[in-house]
């Protein structure tokens, strides 16, 4: 579900970030969580200059229409945001598969490590009220749902007294309203239908509080953070006026929210025109709400 984002957007943040190198220190593999006996994993990436004060974070989610992708997927994003001083975490989750981990397992991991990420704020020297969550295509739906819902799963009392909802949130290319006939929207919306449908564990009008419950449009409120949203005008996976819709859902209820509409597809046009004007956009963005200092 997020070939062409990565193909794109990833390939750009690469180019611009060059790697790791000077500008962060990795931390690989390190566990988050456990569920259904599967460790759950995230990476770290830090700064390399040290700071006096606490630094802001952002966890990155993968996509993968929510059955494939891997957190290393964030690995080319990550860098760049090190260097501007933020601490990245890129987050791994339960994957769909014939078996199993059906919604919400995918949000009750994110929402884990959201917590896990605040319960460490000491250690990784952050302030665990300036975290961004950040995603694209099924990544940024989980990001989204991330603003939009408080801590399902309150069975660990280790973090019961942290929040799961992210400071801001930055999603691109993601669904918002599950509960729809995609194939009526968009060019591959018979594929999007059974990503759904392996997601829900079955149609949404077979499930439909659970679709309901998955589609962020739909659990807007106060508390929901700002958010910033880029979409494609010719996306074949998303129908564009999911964001649309859910712009105009934040702004009645009088959240912040950011749009950023653009030309492209899942992901945006080879030439890197209107992807660098959106990297100027998430720059001011996650400025003003994260406050980050190289």
């Amino acid at each position: 579900m997020d070939r062409l984002f990565r193909m794109f957007s990833l390939a750009l943040f690469a180019l611009i970030a060059g790697g790791c190198g000077q500008n962060c220190i990795k931390e690989l593999n390190v566990t988050y969580g456990k569920a259904d006996g599967q460790e759950l994993k995230l990476d770290v990436f830090s700064p390399v200059t040290k700071s006096e004060k606490p630094r802001p974070a952002a966890i990155i989610v993968h996509g993968g229409a929510w059955s494939a992708g891997d957190r290393r997927d964030g690995h080319e994003m990550a860098p760049y945001l090190a260097k501007e001083g933020i601490v990245v975490f890129c987050i791994g989750y339960r994957l769909v598969n014939d078996t199993g981990n059906r919604w919400p397992a995918q949000l009750d991991d994110n929402q884990r490590a959201m917590r896990w990420v605040r319960a460490h704020a000491s250690q990784y020297g952050i302030d665990p009220n300036r975290i961004a969550a950040m995603g694209g295509s099924a990544g940024g739906h989980i990001v989204a749902c991330m603003g939009t819902s408080d801590t399902r799963d309150n069975s660990d009392p280790e973090r019961a007294a942290y929040s799961s909802r992210p400071n801001c949130v930055v999603m691109m290319c993601g669904p918002t309203d599950l509960t729809e006939d995609f194939s009526k929207k968009v060019k591959q919306g018979e594929w999007c239908n059974e990503q759904i449908r392996r997601l829900l564990g079955g149609k949404p009008e077979e499930v439909p509080e659970l679709a309901n419950s998955a589609s962020p449009l739909f659990h807007v409120d106060v508390k929901t953070p700002p958010t910033l949203i880029c979409q494609g005008r010719t996306d074949e996976l998303v129908p564009f006026d999911h964001a649309e819709r859910f712009d105009a859902a934040l702004r009645k209820a009088g959240v912040e929210s950011v749009l950023f509409m653009h030309k492209g597809g899942h992901g945006f046009d080879e030439d890197g025109k209107e992807f660098m004007e959106f990297i100027k956009v998430m720059d001011a963005f996650l400025k003003k709400h994260l406050k980050p200092q190289p």
